[in-house]
């Protein structure tokens, strides 16, 4: 997989420390670490983690270690180890020689635990557990010592080898730092240090009895190691002080810092340890790698991409301010990357038989069927049947079509994708009056599905003719939590949804069952998906729906506008939407009418349209990106919490109306412009998200694409000329979509011959 570290354009506060400490000389090379405790699988919080200390390293030239956290017997295994490596490596990451366990060091700790208990600043106690919690006091109240807290340092030293050869039951006794029983972080009263645990280590064996706790191994891990920096999410800033206490009174070979950031939070999921094995073992899930699951692994089963995750924390940002993402941000993001990534082809989920009258029986046509749309600068297609029987979306036709409808209905005309224009000339009812059959006519002079001379057409559907359709299963995954907060005040189960999947059989085209399994398909107008590679066998792909083509949870999750008190005396149709006067106004001028009815609903909302609209006279551009894009970005933020106002947007909508932007890199700006404020300009300006003009940068990016693929480009030069497609697609990626397809082509062509 081709990924990069952080962005050089992605400025955040552990840059900076970073890029300082090297100017002053503190350090010259920078190292970090990926500490995971191996007791579960890695989940979508770590990969802002993984992103950080391998992206923050590889930016900067250093390195970064992996090490296990293997302290803690009773819930951890190799198991878990391998998968950690797996999903690392899988996000395109990798560790080198530097690949350590906290267990490497037990031999040191053990000896420094003794060098604290002869300075006099460690001892073993004797209380239990509750006895240690009640003496340590509260934040209002100091701790009181002891009976053993002054217990001589020979008598502490010959318990701690009893502790260590396991000659003492678990809970009998801990050894604890000697520092500050009224300090007013609980950290510092007296921690403890080691506990007993008689259970063998997945690496040590028996070798010990004694393990040692997170703020005992961690900190002197980091020393051994000789990491510089030292980064953890936000909840470990407390620890800190204890971090250092240990390090000020050891022997350690380097002197490292931690810093800290905000945690990933995702909402509609659960991103606690306890909460996922308690999902796996109760059976909630299928597994570690459920496609439902927020784990690395489930999300890769899915169909994600590592180029989509990264993407995702990177737009997030670091910062120490707390957040819940949306999980809509990552569904764009994946979206993004499979755009170009994903041939498209046809697929029916719910078939409704339409038959077109008007072709000969037993005849069947090959229709060419680009893989790939317009805006996607790739090559391919494939011949798609066409007979006289099709299967269409049973909501693709409404007997009865309600206001808004815009597809098959009696007496329209519509365009089969990649077909003819089919007209509507009646349908079939069974006994219990359900649709199903719907007859149409074609027009022979619209074949490819080009608009006919005269007559409107009303929208486009997909279809596969049902003879020759393969049969697919397919799996639809919605969000396996109904709220954004699952359990914050209740048992997190009570929260689980039920309609989190559904296995349905498709109806294919049949060019679809020669998917490879791992491989990527938009099923068009459905959504992008994934031929899973544990389930899928020859010809028979099994697809795990990805996302759908556009965010439909959070349509559904709004609570809608009360609706409007019929008017009196009979109703003989389906009421239209009924606008209130100032949407009215809104609409006319190229709104439309829910983008409308959400201005007229929210006075500072529409108060931001009007100034913005004054700045950029172009109504619907500022609605699209103020209604739609700005609550996604914005999250739960209100608009006077943001740190820039109307005028930005409107900036931000003048770039696009100019081409200046294209859609995907506005959106990584208004991201920005949420995070920072700041000037749409000046951020595109400095982030390098200007479409690619410079010739002499595109030909280096077209050089380095082609030195990346010499098998390719053997292979293109050797008559496939089909991977020309292929090159393309690989340099707008390597440009970050800023390259111009056009002038990728054109150099591709001379530079390939």
């Amino acid at each position: 997989m081709e990924r990069s570290a952080v962005s050089e354009g992605t400025s955040n506060f552990i840059r900076q420390i970073i890029e300082e400490d090297l100017r002053t000389g503190r350090h010259t090379t920078v190292v970090t670490r990926f500490p995971p405790e191996p007791n579960g699988h890695l989940h979508i919080g770590h990969v802002k983690a993984i992103w950080m200390d391998f992206g923050m390293a590889e930016a900067y030239g250093g390195r970064c270690h992996l090490r296990m956290d293997d302290t803690n017997p009773l819930k951890e295994s190799e198991d878990y180890v391998d998968a950690i490596q797996h999903d690392i490596r899988w996000l395109g990451y990798d560790w080198g020689e530097h690949f350590h366990h906290a267990s490497d060091y037990f031999d040191q700790l053990y000896a420094w635990a003794q060098h604290l208990i002869r300075n006099g600043l460690a001892y073993v106690d004797e209380q239990t557990e509750e006895q240690i919690r009640a003496t340590r006091g509260t934040v209002e109240t100091p701790g009181t010592p002891g009976p053993w807290r002054d217990r001589p340092a020979a008598e502490s030293l010959a318990l701690l080898e009893r502790m260590a050869r396991g000659d003492l039951p678990d809970g009998a006794m801990v050894l604890r730092a000697k520092i500050d029983l009224a300090h007013p972080n609980m950290k510092m009263r007296d921690p403890p240090m080691y506990r007993i645990r008689n259970t063998p280590h997945h690496r040590t064996g028996t070798r010990w009895a004694i393990y040692p706790l997170y703020d005992w191994a961690h900190g002197q891990s980091d020393a051994i190691e000789g990491i510089t920096h030292s980064m953890c999410s936000l909840e470990f800033d407390v620890n800190r002080v204890l971090y250092d206490w240990f390090l000020d009174h050891l022997p350690v070979p380097s002197r490292p810092h931690q810093y800290e950031w905000a945690r990933l939070n995702v909402a509609y999921t659960v991103l606690s340890k306890r909460n996922l094995h308690a999902l796996v073992e109760e059976g909630h899930v299928a597994g570690w790698d459920d496609p439902r699951m927020p784990t690395i692994a489930g999300l890769r089963r899915r169909g994600f991409t590592p180029r989509s995750l990264l993407a995702f924390v990177e737009r997030l940002g670091v910062s120490k301010a707390a957040n819940l993402a949306d999980p809509a941000m990552l569904e764009n993001t994946v979206r993004d990357d499979l755009n170009a990534l994903a041939p498209r082809m046809m697929a029916v989920l719910d078939p409704l038989e339409l038959v077109v009258e008007s072709w000969a029986a037993g005849t069947t046509d090959r229709l060419d069927a680009s893989h790939w749309p317009h805006d996607v600068p790739r090559e391919g297609s494939r011949a798609v049947p066409f007979a006289r029987r099709l299967l269409i979306e049973r909501d693709d036709f409404q007997a009865d079509p309600e206001p808004g409808f815009k597809r098959l209905a009696p007496g329209r005309a519509i365009r089969l994708r990649h077909g003819f224009v089919v007209t509507h000339v009646g349908h079939d009812l069974d006994a219990e009056g359900r649709v199903v059959r719907v007859r149409v006519r074609h027009d022979p002079t619209t074949r490819g599905g080009t608009t006919p001379a005269t007559g409107k057409v009303w929208g486009t559907i997909h279809w596969v003719a049902a003879d020759p359709a393969v049969q697919v299963e397919v799996r639809l995954f919605e969000r396996l939590f109904t709220v954004p907060e699952p359990g914050k005040d209740r048992d997190f189960r009570l929260d689980l949804n039920p309609d989190s999947l559904r296995v349905l059989t498709a109806h294919a085209e049949p060019a679809l069952a020669a998917m490879a399994p791992g491989s990527h398909v938009q099923l068009e107008r459905i959504g992008y998906f994934y031929a899973e590679p544990d389930t899928s066998r020859p010809g028979r792909p099994v697809l795990n729906r990805v996302v759908p083509l556009k965010d439909t949870w959070t349509a559904r999750a709004r609570p809608s506008a009360p609706a409007p008190s019929p008017a009196p005396g009979p109703v003989s149709a389906p009421a239209a939407r009924v606008l209130g006067p100032v949407a009215a106004a809104l609409a006319s001028r190229g709104l439309s009418d829910e983008e409308a009815a959400v201005l007229e609903a929210d006075d500072a909302l529409r108060s931001w349209f009007d100034a913005a609209v004054a700045a950029h006279d172009s109504p619907k551009t500022i609605a699209t990106w103020l209604v739609t894009e700005l609550p996604r970005a914005a999250e739960r933020r209100a608009l006077d919490e943001l740190p820039f106002g109307p005028p930005a947007l409107a900036r931000l909508a003048a770039l696009v109306d100019e081409g200046t932007l294209t859609g995907p890199l506005a959106r990584q700006v208004l991201g920005i412009l949420v995070a920072e404020g700041g000037s749409p300009d000046r951020i595109a300006q400095e982030r390098r998200l200007l479409p690619l003009t410079d010739e002499v940068e595109l030909r280096k990016i077209v050089d380095a694409a082609l030195a990346a693929f010499p098998d390719k480009v053997a292979a293109f030069r050797g008559g496939r000329t089909g991977l020309f497609g292929f090159f393309v697609g690989e340099i707008m990626r390597r440009s970050d979509g800023r390259a111009d397809p056009h002038r990728v082509r054109a150099a591709l062509e001379a530079a390939l011959g």
